[in-house]
């Protein structure tokens, strides 16, 4: 049986049709469908079900998708073994936050190929919430505070920020000083989320408003400096501005908790290495550039 093949048939299972899988796998969809169909050929069963909206498995292709996908996991793992030591090979798809990615997590990425020139690096850059299984993802760089998940989570570095404003803001309307007097301010916000404020030893939660909103940190940083509203956000975006007295810090004695920089994976008994060897050159970078990943705590 071709592992290309049973490769191939979960990428397309967990995509939910033959285009997003040859988009993931790199192939044409010509090239997917003739490995499902020589697949189906040998087990002598119908695995996918064709619909309009792409490929539905059947009860067969349920059952056998498991053990599939545990076989494809087992040869990665029995590769590896095999590997020089310190080689890598194969494809890493990760995606990374667009407000930190082109700064702070590409040179990372980079220096990475640079070390494993046979490893295939696919990188997704968006401040989107990405589903790592569903989109087949091997892992996620993501900063802030996480979400309880199934997912599993490795911390690689703290992540710094603070509460800040312009000048023409603070002249206008003022700064607030408690999290009360801040819920009557214009907020810069990515949606609907709370703030997270240290209120001596306890943390406590704030939802303020505005009217401004954006899905990404730069473009909330851009706002903060015309001067639009509050922002709540990480020094390593805001700290040149803070040099330069276009930004100030408020709401000092009300600091954000230290946030984290984080890799994500699927959940599943032991990390690939590829993911092992990414997890480590972030933590080296935390600890050799301090400045650079906004560590100014």
């Amino acid at each position: 049986m071709n592992i290309e093949e049973l490769r191939t048939f979960v990428e397309v299972a967990d995509a939910g049709g033959v285009s997003p899988a040859a988009r993931r796998l790199g192939v044409s969809k010509s090239i997917v469908s003739r490995r499902l169909l020589r697949l189906e050929a040998e087990l002598g069963v119908q695995l996918l079900a064709r619909t309009t909206r792409g490929a539905a498995l059947t009860e067969a292709g349920i059952t056998f998708r498991d053990y599939a996908a545990r076989v494809c996991a087992e040869i990665d793992v029995a590769k590896e073994t095999l590997l020089p030591a310190g080689d890598l090979r194969g494809r890493l798809r990760v995606t990374v936050p667009l407000s930190f990615g082109p700064t702070h997590f590409a040179p990372v990425l980079a220096e990475m190929a640079r070390r494993h020139p046979q490893l295939h690096i696919h990188t997704s850059y968006s401040d989107r919430f990405v589903d790592l299984i569903a989109e087949g993802y091997d892992c996620a760089i993501r900063v802030g505070y996480l979400q309880d998940s199934d997912l599993i989570a490795r911390r690689v570095g703290p992540i710094y920020g603070k509460l800040v404003a312009s000048p023409d803001y603070i002249k206008a309307h003022g700064a607030p000083e408690t999290p009360d007097e801040l819920l009557t301010h214009q907020a810069l916000m990515q949606g609907t989320e709370a703030w997270q404020l240290m209120d001596g030893d306890k943390i406590i939660a704030v939802r303020p408003q505005g009217n401004f909103k954006a899905d990404n940190g730069i473009a909330l940083v851009a706002a903060a400096v015309a001067g639009i509203g509050i922002g709540y956000l990480p020094d390593c975006l805001t700290h040149e501005h803070v040099a330069s007295g276009a930004l100030v810090p408020i709401m000092t004695n009300h600091p954000p908790p230290p946030a984290g920089a984080y890799v994500i994976r699927p959940p599943g008994q032991h990390p690939a290495r590829k993911i092992r060897v990414l997890t480590e050159l972030l933590i080296e970078n935390f600890e050799q550039d301090s400045r650079r990943w906004g560590l100014e705590g």
